[in-house]
């Protein structure tokens, strides 16, 4: 049995799966400050004493050097309560097996290229638009990272010239995340999201920014599929959008696969991330590394 955390800021979800990676139990748990939401994660894996390891995906920036004094912390997060917290240590002493540490749009990434939309593809792409906007990209089978992880939500974009939006992002003036994320949207409108109507011209310019992201990592890393996931994704008429204005930025410059089968939504929709830790956690048991 395995076990996955996929750590978002605005929720925890906590899993239990098979070798399969079928999930046998899962609960959902609202992201407070540190040790109150860790003990909530204690008492929902403190049921499963067969558990033999744990992978994570959390929240960043994180520290996944291992050789690094820091590693397994959450960093310079926009959470304030949870800047440079310790998160793997305390889920190593409690339960004493493996844990897998990566980002939670990675373990997303890894789900949907190891059972998704991208299984059987060597460079897969998973894009989640939600409460921020990250990226995880799989690469010949492994989860990309350098002296640190990707920081796809980002990049810097070109403003729509009808938008007079300002960057919501703490750190960046006209990066992805500060524009396009779910809060931006709120912040835009005055009103929930799902309250926005489906002709109103906000989603012009999310669909432009997503865009030219889109564009950008195309360019770069030429992979075989973009899944987009994340809350934001939900709006359907979204999707046709962003593949509009992605060929209008391409402008036939290279040949990519047919729209179709290049920008699609997850295959394992809600689960990409859980189900991604459980194959990260069986990674982890069977070599301690990856």
């Amino acid at each position: 049995m395995y076990g996955s955390i996929e750590a978002g800021g605005t929720k925890f979800v906590c899993a239990v799966g098979n070798n399969k990676f079928d999930i046998l139990e899962k609960e959902t748990i609202f992201t407070e400050e540190p040790n109150t939401t860790l003990k909530k994660v204690f008492d929902f894996f403190d049921c499963y004493n067969k558990v033999e390891s744990i992978g994570v995906g959390s929240f960043g920036p994180i520290d996944i050097k291992k050789d690094s004094s820091t590693y397994g912390y959450i960093k310079n997060t926009p959470k304030p309560l949870w800047q440079n917290f310790n998160f793997l240590e305390p889920l190593r002493k409690r339960y004493n097996i493996p844990v897998g540490w990566t980002t939670d749009v990675n373990i997303a990434a890894l789900g949907e290229a190891t059972a998704g939309a991208g299984k059987n593809m060597n460079n897969v792409l998973y894009i989640t638009i939600g409460t921020g906007v990250g990226g995880g990209a799989i690469i010949n089978g492994k989860i990309l990272e350098g002296f640190g992880h990707p920081e796809m939500g980002h990049i810097k974009v070109h403003p729509h010239s009808l938008d007079n939006f300002t960057s919501i992002c703490p750190y960046h003036s006209n990066c992805l995340e500060g524009l396009a994320s779910g809060p931006t949207l709120e912040e835009r409108e005055g009103k929930n999201r799902e309250d926005i109507k489906v002709n109103d011209s906000v989603w012009d310019f999310i669909a432009y920014y997503l865009a030219q992201a889109i564009y950008n990592y195309t360019m770069v890393l030429s992979p075989n599929i973009i899944i987009l996931g994340g809350g934001v994704m939900n709006n359907a008429h979204l999707l046709p959008k962003i593949k509009e204005e992605l060929l209008k930025i391409i402008d036939n410059y290279i040949k990519i696969p047919p729209l179709d089968d290049y920008l699609v939504t997850p295959k394992l929709k809600n689960n990409a991330g859980i189900i991604g830790g459980l194959i990260l956690a069986e990674k982890q048991q069977q070599n301690n590394k990856f």
